[in-house]
Order: C-alpha cells, then structure tokens, then sequence
C-alpha cells in the first residue's frame, strides 16, 4: 500500500474513533481524554478509546428480582436511638453517598464493642441498597458470610463473584502473610456498575476535581466504609480487577508508597488470579521502560505522580512497581521488616537501607538492567505533585 493510502485509513480510522467516542455517555472529562489519545496513539489509540467507550455485554437477569427489599430509610437497634439514613446521605454526581462518620458517631453510642460493630455493618447494608436504586431495576444485593456483592449479574453469577471475593481474601493473606490485614468480623464489599459512564461518574467522587487521571477497570476506596468497584464484565476479566483492589485494602492500614503499594499488589494480583505476562510482551515492555525513565521521570514514580499519567507512563510505573517488589521480595522476612517500616514522604527510602541495606535508585536501575544511577534515588525535594 502506498503511504499517503496507509495515512488516509490512519486518519478515516482516528474520525470514526472520535465520533463513537463523542456519542459515548462516558463523562465529558473522560471522552476528552479517550478523544486525545485515538490522536496521539495511531491505530492503538482508537482501538483502546472504542473498547473503554463500548459498553460490555454481559448477561442480566431476564427479570427484576421479586420481592425486592426497600432500601431503609431509618435503622434501630436495642438501647440505641434511631439513625436516620434519609438524613445523612448526600448526593455524589447521582450516587447516594452516606456520612460515614455520622454512622461512626452513631454506632459509638453502642454499650459493646459487638454492637457498635454490627451497628456499622447495618449502615453499610442500608447504603447498599440504595446504591441498588441508583443502578438498575436489575441490580440486586448478594449477601455472604465474606462479601457483600451489589450488582446486575444473574445469581449464579454474583455468588460465583462472591466466592472469588472470599478466595482471594484467603490466598491474599497467605501470600502476604505478616503485611495484609483484613478487619475481622467484616465483610468486602464489591459494587459492579452496569457500564463505564456510571462507573467513572461515581469513581469522580474520589478523584481531585482538577488534574488529569488514568483510565482504570477499578478501585479501591475508603470514605469510611472500605469498598472496591468496578464494571460489568465477564468474570474472568474481572478477577485480577478484584484480586488487585482487595491487596489495596488489605494494606490500606499501612499508608504505604505509591509505588509500594501498587507494586504489591500486581504482583499478588498475578498469584491469585494466576494471571500472566508473555515473553515477547516482556520483552517489548523493557524496551519502552528504557526509553521513559529519566531522573525527572524517575522522581514522578517515587513521589507517586507518574502512576496519574495518562500516556506510557501510567502502565510502565506499575511494571516498575512490580519489577522493584519482584526483586525486594525474595526474602520474606527482610521484606516485611521493610513494608511495616516504609513511609511516604522518603517513598520508603530509610526503610530500604535499614531493612534491606537497599539503595531504592539502584533498585530501580537493577530492575530495568541499567547501571547504577545515583540520580534516582527518592529526592523528596523535587517532588512537585502531592505525596500518594
């Protein structure tokens, strides 16, 4: 094919792009963002803005379920006064979001520990079905004695989801033993939105109002009731979602490194979800690392910055993440004395040559095949974006 030919397809292939991506109910914000890469990213980039703007298809119950329980709009308990839920939930961009610590306040004046705790799991069971309101006349409420599922899938389905859910909690304190923590007594909880347009309407209530953020499959927040989220799709596609949020709240106690946290978590990810990389993918990736990390760039990863980029750099600082932990985590042990110990405003640097007598810099140069760089160690002082 003649070049100016290949050019005219490129070009015919980046307006349709746009154009489905224009009609998308995504957000405004993130079809700006989607728009810009099918330009910036010949032939990938439309590729990946039409498979984020196109809606999976994934089976639905045929019908609503029956008997469907009203969300409460107050809740009692012995010897404690009522708690108005109606009162205390707040709008979040069409999501009913409930004060949490007005539940926290509540459930404190409980005369147990037991019953200030089953006060909370009650608030939490009440915001989830109203969050059933604000999906589908499909969504309903999966309970287990692990997991609390809210969804639109069939009911074979949403128990197979929260059976992974209970899995993964095990294998995840297994394979972190000594470092993930999981609240005892309570259960996870996982809301899978019907499409991408209610999933980053609702994910915005967590996000800076300005700046620039990455395209996820999921995430894990903590407003004062610990839950991850993510889209309808088909299981198998989001396991490794579900595996990699739950390492984050199992470590959430910590308030660890960026790049520690997420490094942990791919890798553990990897293990439970038994998901896998091919060589030649490998290799290709370690190619493009090369090319990216400067001492500026290198900076951005250890301050937490670069995994809020919206172009290579987002995916390459969570394969360095990964590369890092994958090399620390041999001994065991020695890792965990650095996890406990490792805080964010070094990025863990302290703790690297107290416990692992490790220069972070080196780490990195190691786990990308460079030589040494001493220019990349974690220098707090050229951090410009805030510590994450």
């Amino acid at each position: 094919m003649k070049p100016y030919l290949l050019l005219m397809a490129l070009v015919a292939l980046d307006i349709w792009a746009t154009r489905f991506v224009s009609r998308s109910t995504l957000p405004p914000r993130v079809r700006g963002l989607l728009i810009t890469f099918v330009w910036m990213v010949p032939l990938l980039g439309a590729w990946i803005a039409v498979s984020q703007s196109r809606t999976p298809k994934v089976p639905k119950a045929p019908d609503p379920p029956p008997d469907r329980e009203p969300a409460p709009g107050e809740l009692s308990l012995p010897v404690m006064p009522p708690f108005s839920i109606a009162e205390n939930l707040l709008d979040g961009q069409g999501f009913p979001i409930l004060d949490w610590k007005k539940l926290a306040d509540w459930s404190a004046s409980a005369p147990t520990p037991e019953q200030a705790s089953a006060a909370i799991e009650l608030g939490r069971r009440a915001w989830l079905l109203h969050m059933r309101e604000s999906l589908s006349e499909y969504a309903h409420l999966l309970e287990t004695g692990e997991a609390w599922v809210l969804s639109s899938y069939e009911p074979k389905v949403a128990l197979a989801a929260a059976r992974f859910v209970a899995t993964a909690r095990q294998r995840i304190s297994g394979v972190l033993d000594g470092v993930a923590r999981f609240p005892a007594g309570s259960r996870s909880i996982l809301v899978v939105f019907d499409n991408q347009d209610q999933y980053y309407r609702y994910v915005t209530n967590y996000y800076p109002e300005e700046g620039e953020f990455a395209f996820s499959s999921g995430i894990f927040v903590d407003p004062g009731c610990p839950h991850f989220v993510t889209v309808l799709d088909d299981l198998a596609t989001i396991e490794p979602v579900i595996a990699h949020e739950m390492t984050h709240s199992a470590l959430a106690y910590l308030g660890l490194p960026r790049w520690l946290d997420e490094g942990i978590a791919v890798s553990t990810e990897q293990q439970v979800s038994m998901s896998h990389r091919y060589p030649s993918a490998q290799i290709e990736l370690m190619n493009k690392h090369r090319e990216f990390w400067n001492t500026e760039r290198m900076q951005e990863f250890w301050s937490g910055e670069s995994f809020h980029r919206t172009d290579d750099g987002n995916s390459l600082s969570y394969d360095l993440a990964r590369s890092i932990v994958a090399l620390t985590g041999r001994e065991w042990p020695t890792f965990t004395k650095f996890v406990l110990a490792a805080k964010r405003a070094d990025a863990g640097a302290a703790a690297a040559m107290t416990a692992l007598n490790l220069d972070l810099g080196e780490l990195a140069a190691a786990a990308l095949r460079l030589p040494r760089r001493a220019d990349w160690s974690p220098n707090p002082s050229a951090w410009r974006g805030p510590v994450s």
